[in-house]
């Protein structure tokens, strides 16, 4: 059987790989998954099985039910962001979807699309599925690994027709001010590039004010922004995102959601709406203890003299390992019985780091952090 090229050309996930390592090995404590420990809220599981009850196991309208679209719309007005129920907002199958129907929509073969690395591992894969050329943009630690125009500059960005954003920013936690997207967008607008911004983490921002991208000067009519329930409402299992932006941009994707999806799980849309109406309470206590956790495994890093950049936002930590982080990673997973991912697997930029998530209880956190301590101090 013959497998497209564009399909051959993408390696299997760096990610996957360590999760099957951790698969051989009992009693491993995994540092390796983006997903939250916690269950969706109560309300909201409730208001799915309420769903299955009354026998609301049908489609619904291709865009999403009228009324989650307007909580969307209400809920994302928190974050300067106003957009129209029945013309500019999408709801999808997890921000997963929305993402890669939206490279699909924006991305024609040939396509130049600026991807800031290190970031989230979909990204270039979903640009090449599209037939698009990633082009690698690298942020630096001396930065925060905030974006900068001088970074888009030295990559040759100018010459890209969409950039692909992510802040909060997974892997490194890092976010990004208003001055300083400020500069992204001026790069964006001078040199006409498409936003694509993936804001699934923005509830999760432990110091300041979330920005998205779409508020700045010229921004919006060049921006979609993508949010979901995923890891506010640790809904992960039920998939369900959105997608927010121009009317001629949200048509766009829906004509391609409409023919592939239909629409987005109607169990999870009644889940979802029911987040939004009531669970606000849950978001914020889930997001303290991230932000308990957070400062947890930072000052542990600090006490071990493991240089460690200050994550500020989303569920995951990136200390500096040194040299190779692969074989650091292989090694803390074989003899302390710790996972976590290395740097690298996530771009340009990544290398000598690894990737520590959070998302777990801090009891494991401490036997982790104890253990990554044991293994530094035995190197």
């Amino acid at each position: 059987m013959r497998i497209a090229d564009r399909v051959e050309r993408v390696p299997p996930s760096g990610i996957r790989r360590f999760f099957e390592l951790a698969e051989e090995k009992e009693e491993v404590i995994s540092l390796g998954v983006g997903e939250p420990d916690f269950s969706a809220p109560w309300a909201a599981r409730t208001a799915a099985i309420d769903s299955l009850e009354r026998g609301r196991t049908s489609y619904t309208a291709n865009r999403g039910m009228r009324e989650l679209r307007a909580e969307i719309a209400d809920h994302v007005r928190r974050y300067d962001l106003d957009y129209d129920p029945d013309e500019e907002i999408l709801v999808t199958t997890g921000a997963s979807e929305a993402l890669d129907v939206a490279m699909r929509a924006f991305v024609d073969p040939g396509d130049r699309v600026a991807v800031h690395q290190p970031s989230y591992i979909s990204y270039v894969p979903g640009v090449v599925f599209a037939g698009g050329d990633p082009l690698a943009v690298p942020t630096r630690p001396e930065n925060d690994f905030a974006l900068t125009y001088e970074d888009l500059a030295n990559a040759g960005a100018e010459d890209a027709e969409v950039l692909m954003l992510c802040y909060p920013n997974n892997p490194t936690g890092a976010t990004m001010s208003r001055s300083e997207l400020a500069e992204v967008a001026e790069f964006a607008v001078e040199h006409d590039l498409m936003v694509l911004s993936d804001e699934i983490y923005a509830a999760l921002t432990y110091e300041g004010e979330h920005t998205s991208i779409a508020t700045l000067p010229g921004m919006r009519e060049r921006t979609v922004v993508f949010n979901g329930f995923s890891k506010a409402y640790a809904m992960t299992g039920l998939r369900l995102g959105y997608a927010l932006g121009p009317p001629e941009a949200i048509r766009a994707m829906n004509r391609i959601h409409q023919y592939s999806m239909l629409s987005a799980p109607t169990t999870a849309q009644y889940a979802a709406l029911e987040a939004l109406q009531s669970c606000g309470e849950a978001v914020v206590e889930m997001r303290d203890q991230y932000d308990r956790r957070r400062r947890f495994v930072l000052s542990r890093f600090d006490e071990m003299g493991v240089e460690c950049f200050e994550a500020r936002g989303a569920f995951y930590a990136f200390p500096y390992c040194g040299g190779d982080d692969e074989r650091f990673a292989e090694e803390l997973l074989r003899q302390e019985d710790v996972a976590v991912v290395p740097g690298s697997v996530f771009g340009t930029g990544g290398e000598g780091h690894l990737r520590i998530s959070y998302a777990t209880g801090l009891d494991e956190l401490r036997t982790a952090m104890n253990r990554i301590e044991a293994f530094v101090d035995a190197r």
